[in-house]
């Protein structure tokens, strides 16, 4: 059981038989010899009329058009054409991050071969289960985010504290969720994707069935903040660990992954509708809660004890596990029932010389220790910053989360309370008195849940387009310019149950959009080495700023309906500014 939470015994070739095969015949299982097969051979029945052609066997195909397919691709499979095809461009080129005249590091020209090899293993078994599990740690982030927002009414109801004040309690959601995401995203590029992988839902799922038995609204904040430590670490870990199985020909899934995201808010808003809404409001909270702590666990479960997890090649190959590494990649082909000609000769060959020597030793508990400790420090976060259009590029994206991050729970964390007044904002003694508790409101809250789901899938078809104002930074500047002014619209134009609820509705759908590409797109801008780093401080401000909106949303004067929304869509059209100046487009480019 520990070594599937720790990963501490290494993977091994040996443990994969039958899956290498030599590099001359690379070329016969390669991605681009399928593709280019594939289109002769559908060529071919469309032109003979027929629709049953086999398109793997070939024994349908010319022969001849087969053969040239094979010799288009021998030269790119062996040592000189690797060698020459990891050695393309410059890291200063486009797109790259580093500055001009710098050469390929030895790390970078075997994560291009990884990436060449996990390509031509293609999506498989492995990869749509690991597409599940990953969507399960988005799907409890947003199932909690939502699910406390959700009991705000019944905790008024029940601990006598006023609708603003009850506010605080995201506060108290927020710091665990910027302490988890800090933590996690920093302590997964140390101890390995994998250990994060399997505690955080653990943690929520602990924490968030305690908070069903919490006495008082203090202890509520408490187990609402422990929970949230876990559930903090999901989206950072997660995204990268997806992202480097992922075959470079399929990037665009790793948008499709935020789908993950609104179908939470929907279990989540269909549950509280059900529990909260017949039950009293003592009852109908802590049954929420329960149910949806014992759903994480579950999941837990499934991730832990069902699902085999390999730690991340692209990690192992930063810490100089090379053989492991290779390993993984072997056993990636072994659970797709494909092959793969990846060896550490070949690694070591194509790179030549420039390979950094491989130190292992043993080390003290005390000194493994320090060196963790240690790692979480300014020296960890410097690559970063290695060059000025990388320094720039991770400036602006953290300005984009920490702005985005105030201004999506100044609205969306108090929804449920927003809907409840029916657009016209609650009267100065109603505000100071909790908001009566309808089956109406969390109703429209699970209507607009429902309309979001769409988003996240617009958002991975266009994240692929090669229209200038589209791909990643388009799609996401267009989505994030769109959710501000529809929140101005909100509160200018919904001054009723019908209107609001139509707005709130072409919300959700935008900022689905929004955050389905800004989480992919911000791990595929950072190394490998720094992309549980760069992803966690992004992650870590989001939540930082996050927990100032309800501290704001609370203590605004006036009855606090609308100016917290005003506050939020200048936010994120601030946010649609910083995006406009991110200096890399990571569509169609290869990931380090």
């Amino acid at each position: 059981m520990l070594d599937r939470w720790t990963a501490r015994r290494p993977e091994s070739v040996a443990n994969f038989p039958g899956v290498l095969i030599p590099l001359e015949e690379a070329h016969l299982h390669s991605h681009s010899y399928r593709i280019r097969r594939r289109a002769v051979v559908e060529s071919e029945g469309l032109l003979n009329g027929d629709d049953d052609v086999d398109t793997h066997n070939g024994k349908d195909g010319d022969e001849e058009g087969t053969t040239m397919l094979l010799e288009m691709d021998v030269p790119e499979y062996s040592i000189q054409g690797l060698r020459a095809e990891v050695r393309r461009g410059t890291p200063g080129g486009k797109g790259s991050h580093s500055g001009s005249g710098e050469k390929w590091t030895a790390y970078e020209m075997k994560s291009k071969l990884i990436n060449k090899a996990i390509q031509d293993i293609g999506m498989g078994r492995y990869n749509w289960q690991l597409f599940v599990l990953c969507g399960f740690g988005w799907f409890a982030d947003n199932l909690w985010m939502q699910g406390v927002s959700l009991t705000l009414p019944s905790l008024s109801a029940e601990f006598g504290v006023s609708e603003k004040s009850v506010r605080y309690t995201t506060s108290a959601l927020f710091v665990g969720l910027c302490l988890g995401s800090f933590f996690w995203g920093l302590g997964s590029d140390i101890m390995g994707r994998r250990m994060a992988f399997n505690v955080t839902l653990l943690i929520t799922s602990i924490f968030g069935i305690a908070s069903s038995y919490a006495p008082t609204w203090g202890w509520v904040c408490f187990f609402y903040g422990a929970l949230a430590f876990g559930v903090g670490g999901n989206l950072p870990v997660d995204g990268a660990l997806f992202l480097e199985f992922l075959p470079d020909a399929s990037s665009s899934l790793l948008t499709l992954l935020s789908v993950w995201w609104p179908i939470g808010q929907l279990v989540s808003s269909l549950f509280a509708w059900f529990f909260i809404a017949n039950w009293p409001a003592e009852q109908g909270w802590r049954l929420f809660v329960m149910t949806i702590g014992i759903m994480t666990f579950i999941m837990f479960l499934v991730r832990c004890c069902i699902f085999h997890l390999f730690e991340s090649p692209k990690f192992l190959l930063s810490q100089g596990r090379q053989a492991e590494a290779v390993a993984v990649v072997h056993g990636i082909a072994y659970k797709n029932n494909r092959k793969t000609w990846l060896t550490e000769e070949i690694l070591d060959a194509v790179v030549e010389g420039a390979a950094t020597p491989r130190l292992r030793r043993r080390l003290s508990a005390s000194n493994i220790l320090k060196n963790k400790l240690s790692s979480f420090s300014g020296q960890r976060l410097r690559p970063l910053f290695n060059s000025r259009k990388l320094g720039l590029a991770t400036i602006l994206v953290w300005f984009v989360w920490a702005t985005i991050g105030m201004g999506y729970p100044l609205f969306n964390a108090f929804l449920p309370q927003y809907l409840s007044h029916g657009g016209g904002g609650p009267q100065e003694e109603e505000a100071a008195t909790p908001a009566a508790i309808t089956g109406e409101t969390y109703r429209n809250y699970a209507i607009t849940s429902i309309v979001g789901v769409p988003g996240s899938l617009l958002a991975a078809y266009t994240v692929d387009l090669k229209s200038p104002f589209l791909g990643r930074r388009g799609t996401l500047a267009i989505s994030t310019f769109l959710s501000a002014i529809f929140l101005f619209a909100f509160v200018r134009l919904g001054t009723s149950p019908a209107s609001q609820l139509l707005f709130s509705c072409i919300e959700a759908f935008t900022q689905n959009i929004m955050y389905g590409v800004l989480y992919a797109f911000t791990p595929e801008i950072f190394p490998a080495p720094v992309r549980g780093a760069g992803t966690g401080v992004a992650s870590f401000l989001n939540r930082a700023t996050g927990l100032v909106a309800p501290i704001l949303a609370a203590n605004m004067p006036g009855d606090g309906a609308s100016t917290p929304i005003y506050l939020s869509a200048a936010l994120i059209l601030a946010a649609f500014g910083g995006i406009c100046l991110i200096p890399i487009e990571t569509r169609g480019r290869q990931r380090l």
